[in-house]
This record gives structure tokens, sequence and C-alpha cells, in this order.
């Protein structure tokens, strides 16, 4: 049997009630906070996040899933320098903007005309169809023989008109790059040529490095640096789906998890790095977990800097570190090279009592990094948003500045983080966009459907009524009823006429049906139907157009 791979997981109902019970309140919460929704690839080139992520960080040196696409041909390059070459020493040329090519641009053919040598200058013009490809194959004579069949056909003459009978008489030819021919699976008839043709530019790209996204952020800026959306100011982005990391597999963290991310970006003229920025989407998140239903989570809170502000700590780390880090977990030697403020993300108890001693990034804030913070912390305390300081927290990607930010929630264990995120104001020209200070987050999707397990029961979607058909022909009348019912909104189960009574009324009550409708052949003679209340058993007979309205109100009663 073939499972689903490790790091995975199938989402089954009924915890999908949950899934989507948390996205609504998402999109409801991000629409009164005018945040937009935004649809990036999930995967990128894998350059986005070494320059964006940080190569150092254990995303890109030790999770991501990278892999080379290969070389591509570019079909494009070979046609138009073909094309070109061809009509700047007159052997041919071609009207592109003729019904005929019209048809066979989307084939990847195209319709030319030979000009006669002098010697030949008598003869017309001759056409051809010509198809461009990395290699000859019978595939690419077929379809050029296929394209020439079908507008030799009366239908297309008929219309196309005289395009169309011109093309009838076309030659067939395959152009490949030279050297590619040797190598070819087929070398062309007497009916098609195959012609080796020399190009002065690569057509051939190299392969490229592809990811699959590990965080969705970079990936976010790339889009507002490549469409420009700074134009419009600030720009309020959420996006919601898969993200990919090899990591090791532990409670509520898959290696493909879902995020729910927001972004607040633009450029520093449209107030994107001021303080209220910050403020407003903390005070987001709180009213998010709150609609959730989340209770006693806690936010954490800390600067980490301006990069300058980062270089001085860093360097203080190291010379911290030095006579310590032999005494450490070897994840924290490396990290003591390469990337320091990780130090702080360790999780080994016997390196606590070290990292509680090592400088702290509070100590080595500039003057404007400071009131940036301090300002930030007045506004939550006047929205009434509670917060602990934490200056032990930092983020673990390069791209973060001053604000940095957990909430945890208890329910989770020792991995207590519901979701995290910061500032980066210079993210975007690291990636070689405008300035445009920014400030997100990322929820960790599959954490925080867990801390909502126990909300399970009140979130499946029941039946309002199930529709039992009882006897022979009784499917198609239980079809229609059914159909009446749910255009009144009514969630509606459907049985078959081949279960007994006593299997329907199982089925209903297996569903969470609230009603069991009996459809038979008297109740559809009568054009009244049995209705029975599955929790309190009384059963009623009721016309057809009283149905919903009846079970519409009982339900309003029992809620």
């Amino acid at each position: 049997m073939i499972k689903a791979v490790r790091g995975t997981r199938d989402i089954l109902p009924p915890e999908t009630a949950v899934w989507n019970f948390v996205e609504e309140k998402v999109r409801e919460v991000f629409r009164a906070y005018h945040f937009q929704e935004i649809r990036t690839p999930i995967f990128e080139s894998t350059e986005l996040f070494a320059r964006g992520v940080g190569e150092e960080t254990d995303i890109v040196s030790k999770e991501m899933y990278t892999w080379s696409d290969g070389e591509r041909f570019d079909e494009d390059a070979l046609r138009n320098e073909w094309i070109s070459r061809g009509e700047s020493e007159n052997r041919l040329y071609v009207e592109r903007a003729t019904p005929v090519n019209a048809y066979l641009e989307p084939l990847g053919i195209l319709l030319i005309n030979h000009r006669p040598l002098r010697s030949e200058s008598s003869r017309p013009d001759q056409p051809e169809f010509v198809c461009f490809r990395a290699k000859a194959t019978p595939e690419a004579a077929e379809l050029l023989r296929k394209a020439r069949m079908h507008t030799g056909s009366s239908e297309f003459v008929r219309q196309y008109g005289e395009d169309a009978r011109y093309a009838q008489r076309a030659r067939l030819r395959v152009v490949v790059p030279s050297g590619t021919a040797d190598s070819a699976t087929w070398t062309g008839t007497r009916e098609i040529e195959v012609e080796p043709f020399q190009t002065r530019t690569p057509v051939f790209k190299p392969s490229q490095s592809l990811t699959l996204r590990p965080e969705a952020t970079a990936g976010i800026v790339r889009a507002y640096i490549e469409h420009n959306l700074g134009e419009r100011g600030v720009s309020k982005l959420y996006c919601m789906g898969p993200m990919f990391r090899r990591e090791r597999p532990q409670k509520g963290r898959y290696r493909q998890f879902y995020q729910i991310d927001a972004e607040v970006i633009g450029p520093p003229s449209s107030g994107s790095e001021s303080p209220a920025r910050d403020a407003e989407v903390l005070e987001l998140v709180a009213m998010l977990l709150d609609r959730l239903g989340i209770k006693g989570w806690n936010l954490e809170l800390n600067s980490v800097g301006c990069p300058d502000d980062r270089a001085r700590f860093n360097e203080a780390l190291r010379r911290a570190l030095e006579p310590v880090v032999g005494q450490m977990c070897s994840d924290c030697q490396r990290r003591a090279v390469t990337n320091p403020l990780r130090v702080f993300d360790c999780k080994v108890s016997a390196d606590q009592p070290i990292i509680e001693k090592l400088p702290r990034i509070s100590q080595f804030l500039d003057e404007s990094c400071r009131k940036h913070f301090e300002a930030v912390q007045e506004i939550l305390q006047k929205v009434g948003v509670p917060f602990t300081l934490n200056d032990r927290l930092v983020r673990g990607l390069d791209y973060y500045t001053r604000t940095a930010f957990e909430f945890t929630h208890g329910a989770l264990g020792a991995q207590n983080a519901i979701l995290g995120g910061g500032r980066y104001d210079g993210l975007s020209e690291s990636l070689g966009g405008p300035a445009a200070p920014g400030i997100g987050f990322a929820i960790g999707e599959d954490r925080l459907v867990m801390s909502l397990q126990q909300s399970l029961g009140e979130l499946v979607n029941k039946p309002d009524i199930y529709v039992a058909a009882l006897g022979a022909g009784m499917n198609g009348e239980a079809a229609r009823l059914a159909r009446e019912l749910r255009r009144e909104n009514l969630v509606v189960d459907l049985g078959d006429e081949t279960f007994r009574l006593k299997k329907s009324f199982e089925a209903a009550t297996k569903a969470g049906a609230k009603y069991v409708l009996i459809v038979g052949e008297n109740e559809v003679k009568a054009d009244a139907f049995a209705l029975k209340d599955l929790e309190t058993g009384e059963q009623v007979s009721l016309p057809r157009g009283e149905l919903a309205r009846r079970i519409r109100s009982a339900s309003f009663e029992r809620a």
C-alpha cells in the first residue's frame, strides 16, 4: 500500500471543518483591516530565498526542497533568427497576418514563402510549412503532415479562401539547431526536409535552480517589486497556502505545512516604516486570535534593531561565545560562526545557562530604533493589547529589522509558538527593488488548528435533513425534493432507494442529521411527506411547500 510521504499528511473530515472555520475568520478580520489577498507561485527561483531569507539560515542551508529544471530549448530564439537571416538574404518572406498563419501559430508551425533562386526566377514562390524543434523527431513530421492535410481540406478552403488553397502545395521543413541533427532519432524523408541551422545566439537556456517556497514573505516582496505595487502607496497583502521545509517532523510541524501570511509594505513616503504600522499588525493578530476563540495567548515583543545595531551586536556575541561555544551543542557551534543571533533559538536545556549570560540586542539599539520600539509599545498599551518584553527573542531570517514578535499558546507544548513576524525594512533593496519598509507575520495554520481541536464538535457541518428514498423508482423524487430544499439554503444529505428504512435512519444518525424526510410512493402521490425529528422522535406529515419553513423554524427554536 502506498502511503503519504513522511512529514506530510491528509487533512480529513471532520478536521477540515476547523480549517474552514479558521480561514473564514481570517478573511473576515483581514477585510476589516483592509488587507487584500495575493497568490504567488509555490515555487520560485532558488536565488530569491538565498538572497532574501539568507544563505546561512537553517532554512536555506538545510531545509529547502531544491531542484534543477534542466536546460531549456528557446523555440522563439531559433525561429526569430532563422526568419531574420532568411529575410535579410532575400531567400524567404513571411506574411504573419494571414488567416492560415493565425491558425498555424498556436501549433508551433509557420507558413513561409521561399523565393526562387536567380537561375530559377521564372518559378513562382514556394510555400513551406516550417516548425522549429530542439531535435528532429517523427512527431514533428507528423504534426506538419496533419497541418498540411487539414489546411488542404475543402472545409478549410471555404473558411480561409485563397490563402488556404495556396498552402495546399506547401513543402514541409523541420529546422533544428546545428549539432543536434547528428543525435536526432529521425533525419527526414523525401517529403520532409530537416535543416540543421547554425545559430549565432544561444537557443538553449541554462538550467535554472528552483525551490518550493519555504516561506511566503520573499515571494510577496518579489511580486511587489516585479509589479510596481509601490505606485499604489502602502500595500496590505495576505495569502494562505502550503509551504515546504525538509525538517524533522514533530507535533504540529510537517514538511508540507500551511501558513497564513500577511505583509504591510510600501515606499517610505507612504508611512510604511511608522511604528503605527507595527502596532496595527499586532492588534490585528490579537483580534484574530480572539475571534477564533483562542484564550490565554501571549505576545512576546523585542526589537532586533537596524543592520548597524545587529553588526555591533553580532560582534559582541562572537566575542562572548568564543570561550564557551565548545561547551554548547553542535548546532550552536555552527551558528556561532555563521549567524550568532540564531544561538538564541537553541532549545537544548544544557545550553540555557550559557545563553542567559550572553549580551542582549537591547543594549545595542541606536536612538532611532529605541524610539521606534517605545512608540510601538505605547500604541499597544493605548489599544489594550497586552505584551511581554523578551530580549532573547530574535527572528531566524536575515531580513528582519527592528520590531520582532511571537504569539505563543500553552496548548502547543514546548514548541508553543502559534505565529511570529517582524519588520524587514531592507528586504526589497536586497532583492534589487526600491526602498520599501515593511512588516508582516506568518501563522502556522497546522499549529493554530491544533489549538482549536476542542472546538471540533461545534464546527462540523452536519446536515439539517436526511432525505430517505423508500422503494423502487423513488431516487428521482428524493433528488428533486433535496434540490428544492438546498435552494432554501438547507444542508441536505441524500439516501438511496435500495436502503431499507432502518438503514436510512442509521445513516442519518451517523451523519448527525436533525431530521429524516421519508419519500415513498404514497408520499409522492399525496405530495405530503413524513418528517421525523431525530432528537425528539416527533413525526409529522407536511405538504411540500411547508417543509423548508418548518425545518428552519424548528432549528432556530432548538438553537
